[in-house]
């Protein structure tokens, strides 16, 4: 059976592994320590809200998660979450498991009363673009840019 909840400082081994294989899956290098630390800072100063999907049937393996941060909108004058990070371990895909994760998520944007979710995802990742607009997603006609310093 497949739970999902926030996940807790206490969870922070267990999240950390989830977004390692996360950041391998886009090609970047493992670094424990600095994932660690990141994930810690974030749950520690509330920066943003992770849930992880848990397998009961594997003692609470956690075998997928969804990162949020929080964003505002100045002309919507709401709350708009970033719906960052989403992953499954590629042997529990395509049991709807992303698709409850984003649920929690949708959930978490009623609850604080924000416009919505936004996201982005590479032009190459098919499958997430299917699963996007099958729930819901529409892609935007907004130009999107970037500056890396």
């Amino acid at each position: 059976m497949i739970n999902i909840r926030k996940a807790e400082l206490e969870d922070l081994n267990s999240t950390v592994s989830i977004f390692e294989q996360y950041r391998h899956f886009y090609q970047c290098e493992n670094n424990i320590a600095l994932a660690t630390n990141f994930i810690q800072t974030r749950i520690e100063q509330q920066e943003s809200v992770i849930f992880i999907a848990e397998d009961s049937m594997q003692g609470n393996t956690v075998i997928g998660f969804v990162q949020l941060y929080p964003l505002f909108s100045s002309t919507g004058l709401k709350k708009l979450w970033l719906l960052n990070d989403l992953f499954v371990d590629a042997n529990y895909r395509k049991q709807g498991i992303a698709e409850k994760l984003i649920e929690n998520a949708k959930e978490l944007a009623k609850q604080t009363s924000a416009r919505g979710l936004v996201l982005e995802t590479s032009a190459s990742n098919l499958p997430a673009q299917a699963l996007y607009e099958k729930i819901g997603f529409s892609k935007s006609q907004s130009f999107y840019y970037e500056l890396d310093l």
